[in-house]
């Protein structure tokens, strides 16, 4: 026996004297304050001052393996079956007495290897061992040798599962209840070796950044790596991210239970919706028809749920044995995260919450308040702790041990199209900036003070002056007019400035953040009167509403256009789903850089364009979001993620020169790769896929992650190090660094890349000019306007004459002879709308109607690409009226009809239906080949090539070709 070994019987000479032979056999609920009192601050009896280090350390022990249900002997007492779990003292095994031996349910189990309070257990687990590893042959066991070791001084215990694949011992907050390891007993395996036979992911349904999410995580688990961070940025999908591992851990991988800690209550009730809505893939029901998903609203824990989902602070309570005011789920844990005299208060052993309650704990945005107070809670359990994050910092991965099994920043998630990027907007006031005086002579001595709980109010008179700072605004003083001020600016802003493009009848949905429940009170009645508003249009939505639901305001905030604007604190400040939201408004400063982050996530989720005009009729696309900074939150330090855009002086194309020509600075690419990721969500399929045939099948969202690889500090050295092992030289690493942007940037050395990417980028903005004033000079139809487009378009066609294939046609061949194909029309169209004058058909239409009306008869039908066909013919000299493609055609199949019957060809009524239907598919389409009867609807639905032949007889080729040729050449 070591030094440090504690003598036998040593600690129990006086049994009946330990505090804690009293606590035997009363309730739980009478022993936990005693025993927290005990274990945590070392208050025992007058004896206390008696026992030496060894002895106090033995009674610590003995009180954490009682309050897990432990029964206590001593060797001369000894009977295994007195409980499901015995305990018994210094036990003789072969290798010697050990401290404790562990019997659960009649057989020997483990050991607990006791040291005085300040030794080190990393080297007590070899000691463990002798005793474990030889048993007394007439010793009842569960095996031939022990599979539980604890080592514990009563402040720090560890223990160590023999049956994991590498045993480690890991931290404990105190012993594991006897049904627990009876459980694990009967089970071949241990978990931490089911999670290293876990089957392949199907990735269906699951984002590449989810997929790497996943399988980061469980190859994290596979190396037994105790906790786990996940960077998804906000609109990534974390939540939904969750519910797929838990599912796998759940049944696959047989976790018992799994804890998924919020930051607030309405987040809870986000969190158990996407559970209710999952539906595994493969799996015939939805996650909640399988496993019970408990929402805890209530300080019991349903012992079949396998997830329970609650807020940190009701665990915390939980956990300590007190009621937990409903108040406190709602508002956010980010700022609150101390006691009252600033030292979190420390958690004791509650035996109605055990430490293997949970096997995985997902903690959801983890934010500072994990070091603080609720770090104990995520401590407490036996069980692995998965960080959810859309914003680490530096204490966050110090937390998780440097453990970033998967990385998804907001730049990669706005250059992906999963979110928008954004742009700020400073209002400064002089109040806001400097403060304000309220002085006597300007009151009359009497100034209105407002009760912040009742918000009753009354006047008082001022002995003297009164001068508050800015940081004093709004808390201990509010001024009307400044909250105004900001308002105002604002309105009259936000259309002449921030969204020029839209009518002015709908502001943008709009979220404000105040900085408390009185400042939000004084901000939404202010956005009532600045807009001349009625209460529909501004919404206070905090945790202190009154009259109406909070969470169905949110949801009206969501998906109805009424309210535009909503004022909160904390409620909508981090994970709520608002995509509509194109404004934010700080009104408030804010401390945390991952709180900051977080409000702007409220901004950056992307919306179909329908669901964004339901609420937004005046919007076309959500490409971006304004944050409006009035008190100077975006110039504290906090800068977790930056806009994208850093060169919004430079135009795209000479952006897009400059890096053609060598610019290789960090600012420009990623200018550049913002500037790609917007144009990416403008674009159609057809102008995606004209790209990608430029640039070797690389999209602009390809493109853009390319720059952002390009510059990301990680790749970088990641890079470097593949290519010049872990020390490489400074020129070295500039020499991986340049090859990596060289690489990104040389799709852009591609002149025909350059061009066609600047030509549909013109084709999506125009410049308002906003300086030039006009006035009303005479009224009518510009005809030297209709002049110069005739004029271009005529240039246009000379100048392309031989470019494009559809020109060369109509050029080169006689009327008549003109056989063209839907290629030819398509690509003459697009180009036509690509290149400058920027003409399309019924532009040029319209000049020729202004101009010569007489030889004008009807329009071009909108988007049919054959009437390009009759512009051109027109301009050519080759017709002498410009009439819509489809009336030509149908002229000449009327003319064809009279040939086929003067020539004795008569057709019945079945087959001049076929005819007609082949002639208006002609018309538009300028050809017809066997195959559109199978793939066009109105000739399969007629029955498709197999019919055409039966009615219209054998040679239905034949007579294909010969109408095309009748009808278009």
């Amino acid at each position: 026996m070591s030094a440090t070994r504690l003598k036998a019987g040593a600690s129990h000479a006086r049994v009946a004297s330990n505090p804690l032979a009293r606590l035997q056999g009363q309730s739980s609920a009478h022993v936990l304050p005693q025993i927290g009192s005990l274990i945590r601050y070392d208050i025992f009896l007058p004896e206390k001052d008696m026992l030496g280090p060894e002895q106090i350390a033995r009674t610590k022990i003995d009180a954490l393996l009682s309050a897990a249900g432990w029964v206590l002997q001593d060797r001369d007492q000894f009977n295994k079956n007195a409980a499901l779990g015995v305990a018994v003292r210094e036990f003789s095994l072969p290798a010697g007495p050990c401290d404790y031996l562990l019997f659960v349910d009649g057989k020997a189990a483990g050991v607990v290897e006791a040291k005085k309070t300040g030794v080190t257990l990393s080297g007590v687990a070899e000691q463990s061992e002798k005793y474990m590893a030889k048993l007394p042959d007439h010793l009842a066991r569960w095996q031939d040798t022990l599979r539980f070791d604890y080592e514990s001084t009563g402040d720090e215990t560890f223990f160590r599962d023999m049956a994991d694949p590498k045993p480690r011992s890991r931290r404990l907050f105190a012993f594991h209840r006897p049904e627990t390891l009876h459980a694990s007993l009967k089970d071949t395996a241990s978990l931490r070796a089911r999670l290293q036979a876990l089957p392949p992911l199907d990735t269906k349904g699951l984002r590449d950044c989810q997929v790497e999410a996943i399988t980061g995580l469980e190859e994290s688990f596979a190396n037994d790596r105790p906790r786990a961070l996940i960077q998804l940025a906000t609109g990534a999908g974390k939540t939904f991210t969750a519910c797929s591992f838990a599912y796998r851990l759940i049944k696959h991988g047989g976790a018992k239970r799994i804890l998924f800690l919020v930051d607030r209550n309405n987040l809870g009730d986000q969190t158990l919706k996407e559970f209710q809505n999952f539906l595994p893939h493969g799996a015939a029901n939805r996650f909640t028809d399988t496993y019970i998903v408990q929402h805890l609203n209530s300080h019991r824990i349903d012992p079949d749920a396998k997830v329970v989902i609650t807020t940190i602070q009701r665990l915390y309570s939980m956990l300590r044995g007190q009621e937990l005011p409903e108040e406190e789920e709602e508002a956010s844990g980010f700022e609150t995260w101390q006691g009252e005299d600033g030292e979190p208060l420390p958690l004791a052993y509650n035996p109605d919450i055990p430490i293997e309650t949970f096997d995985f704990v997902v903690t959801d945005e983890c934010h500072r308040s994990i070091y603080g107070l609720w770090r104990q809670v995520l401590e407490y359990f036996d069980a692995s702790i998965i960080g959810l994050t859309a914003t680490p910092s530096k204490h966050t991965l110090g937390f998780f041990n440097q453990n970033l099994v998967a990385e998804y920043p907001y730049e990669r998630s706005v250059a992906d199209g999963v979110n928008v990027g954004y742009e700020i907007y400073r209002i400064r006031t002089r109040v806001t900036e400097q403060g304000g005086k309220v002085e006597t002579d300007e009151t009359g001595f009497q100034v209105p003070v407002r009760d912040k709980r009742t918000r009753k109010v009354r006047y008082e008179q001022l002995d003297a002056d009164l001068e508050y700072t800015a940081k004093e605004l709004d808390r201990s003083v509010v001024n009307p007019n400044q909250i105004r001020t900001v308002l105002q600016t604002y309105k009259d802003r936000v259309f002449t400035e921030l969204f020029p493009d839209r009518t002015g009848d709908w502001l943008p949905k709009t979220l404000i953040f105040a900085k408390d429940d009185n400042h939000a009170e004084e901000i939404v009645h202010a956005v009532r009167e600045v807009f001349g508003e009625g209460n529909d249009f501004a919404k206070k939505i905090t945790y202190r509403n009154t009259g109406e639901d909070p969470k169905s305001m949110i949801k009206a905030f969501r998906v109805d256009p009424f309210p535009r604007v909503a004022v909160t604190v904390d409620m909508i400040a981090t994970g709520t789903d608002i995509k509509p939201v194109e404004v934010l408004i700080f009104m408030r400063d804010v401390k945390s850089e991952g709180y900051y982050e977080q409000m702007k996530g409220r901004g950056v989720r992307t919306i179909p364009d329908a669901d964004l005009q339901a609420v937004t009729p005046d919007a076309k696309t959500k490409t971006r979001f304004i944050l409006i900074d009035a008190v100077g939150v975006s110039e504290t330090k906090k800068n977790a993620s930056q806009p994208l855009e850093r060169k919004k002086s430079l135009s795209f194309d000479a952006l897009i020169e400059q890096i053609a020509m060598g610019r290789r600075d960090e600012d420009a690419l990623s200018s550049l790769a913002a500037r790609l990721a917007i144009l990416d969500r403008k674009l159609g399929d057809e102008d995606r896929a004209r790209i990608a045939e430029v640039t070797g099948g690389k999209t602009p969202r390809d493109l853009a992650n390319a720059l952002l690889d390009a510059i990301d500090i990680d790749k970088q050295q990641t890079a470097t190090r593949e290519r010049h092992g872990p020390a490489p030289t400074p020129e070295q690493e500039r020499a991986v660094i340049e090859e990596l942007t060289d690489t990104a940037c040389r799709p852009f050395d591609n002149p025909a890349a350059r061009n066609l990417l600047e030509d549909i980028k013109q084709k999506t903005d125009i410049v308002i000019d906003e300086i030039t004033t006009d006035e009303v000079t005479g009224a009518g139809f510009d005809m030297k306007r209709a002049e110069e487009t005739i004029t271009g378009f005529r240039a246009f066609i000379d100048d392309n004459r031989d470019e494009l294939t559809a020109l060369q046609i109509l050029y080169n061949q006689p009327y008549g002879a003109q056989r063209l194909t839907y290629a030819a029309i398509r690509e003459l169209v697009t180009v036509m709308g690509e290149r400058p004058p920027y003409l399309n058909t019924a532009t040029v239409w319209q000049a020729y109607k202004r101009l010569d009306a007489a030889r004008v008869r009807g329009a071009p039908v909108d988007e049919q690409l054959t009437e390009v066909v009759s512009l051109v013919r027109f301009a050519l000299g080759q017709t002498e009226v410009l009439e819509p493609f489809a009336t030509i055609v149908e002229q000449r199949f009327n003319l064809w009809m009279g040939r086929e019957k003067k020539a004795g060809r008569d057709y019945t009524q079945e087959q001049e239906d076929w005819l007609r239907a082949i002639a208006s598919f002609i018309a538009a389409n300028a050809e017809i080949a066997p195959r559109d009867f199978m793939e066009v609807p109105s000739l399969a639905d007629k029955g498709g090539i197999l019919q055409a032949r039966k009615v219209l007889g054998p040679g239905l080729n034949d007579m294909l070709e010969e109408l095309q040729g009748a009808l278009v050449a």
